[in-house]
């Protein structure tokens, strides 16, 4: 009946949606055996893989999901159309970000296999010696933009490892696959029940946490208003809340995958004055990464819809799946930024 009601949907009467929701329940649990079975099949098989034929297999799977992607794709163009102005180049940027999105995810298969060769810190040992110095934990920030999987293995190989909220995964069974994958240089992925309190814990103690700040927040949830390439959008602010709270020294992580495989990890401490707002910690960090970003944009993950909300009386150009909402305007409110002049 199910695939009936594909092929030829005009078949499926109303008596029969009960039945034909149980055989949807049994296939996306079918579906969801077949995912769990391929992750652990890639967890096995790319490991084996010399380093160069697992970035060869990450560039041509990043082709192809270009080619065969057209909803991100257009999302992509779109971003980068108003976020860097119109250029002959957009197709390579957004080309360059889904190899790059490949090879990220490819490698964290491949971090089995990771050696300190492939995988080169600099400045985490001398953040970690600050902090000690100064009896202050570390909150490393970073963005999805070069190998972000790769900046938290490397911390754990410089030994300074940190704790991070695992990502929620509609299909159970493949969370435990990647937070292994995640664990390996001895990060510890907690759940996110209670996560932001026990990060604080940890970093209050002098321990450290991991947080990713490029993605984002429905305006009530726990959101900021922070500008990004002259547009504003909804963010987080729950590591500016952390940092400001837990007193921590605040890192931010650069990758830069390199074409021999391996990658470069620097470390930079974003320095932080004490009258600052949670609001002016989160747009000092978006300040801090957007120069390198505009440097080398085919590292970032264009294809997300990262500005979702545009501003009422804006004449700055917004990606086409933008929206208006009220909800954002009454953040922009209470943040101060709908006070400003609009660009």
């Amino acid at each position: 009946m199910f695939f009936a009601a594909i092929l030829r949907p005009g078949l499926v009467s109303e008596r029969k949606i009960g039945h034909s929701r149980f055989e949807m329940s049994q296939w996306k649990r079918f579906r969801f055996i077949l995912e769990a079975a391929g992750m652990r099949l890639l967890a096995w098989g790319v490991p084996k893989l010399s380093r160069m034929s697992c970035v060869r297999l990450a560039n041509a799977i990043g082709e192809l999901g270009y080619r065969l992607d057209r909803r991100g794709r257009a999302v992509a163009l779109a971003n980068v159309h108003c976020a860097l102005g119109p250029g002959e180049e957009d197709g390579e940027i957004v080309r360059a970000s889904y190899r790059n999105f490949a090879r990220t995810m490819l490698d964290l298969f491949w971090a089995p296999a990771l050696t300190e060769k492939h995988l080169r810190a600099h400045g985490v040992d001398a953040a970690k010696e600050r902090a000690e110095r100064e009896k202050r934990g570390i909150l490393y920030i970073s963005l999805h933009a070069g190998n972000w999987e790769w900046a938290s293995l490397a911390c754990g190989l410089a030994g300074a490892p940190s704790i991070a909220v695992a990502e929620h995964f509609a299909n159970p069974a493949i969370g435990p696959i990647v937070t292994r994958l995640r664990q390996i240089t001895g990060q510890e992925i907690i759940p996110q029940e209670n996560s932001m309190l026990r990060m604080m814990r940890t970093v209050k103690r002098g321990g450290r946490a991991g947080f990713l700040c490029d993605l984002s927040v429905h305006p009530t949830q726990a959101a900021t208003v922070v500008r990004v390439f002259g547009m504003e959008i909804s963010a987080s602010i729950l590591h500016a809340v952390l940092a400001q709270r837990a007193n921590a020294l605040l890192v931010a992580l650069h990758t830069r995958p390199q074409p021999d495989g391996s990658c470069d990890v620097r470390a930079e401490v974003i320095e932080l004055p004490a009258d600052l707002t949670p609001q002016q910690i989160a747009q000092r960090c978006w300040d801090h990464f957007e120069p390198t970003l505009r440097r080398e944009p085919g590292l970032w993950m264009w294809p997300y819809k990262h500005f979702r909300y545009r501003p009422r009386g804006t004449q700055q150009p917004y990606p086409f799946y933008a929206n208006e909402s009220g909800a954002f305007e009454k953040l922009r409110r209470n943040e101060g930024v709908a006070r400003q002049p609009l660009k």
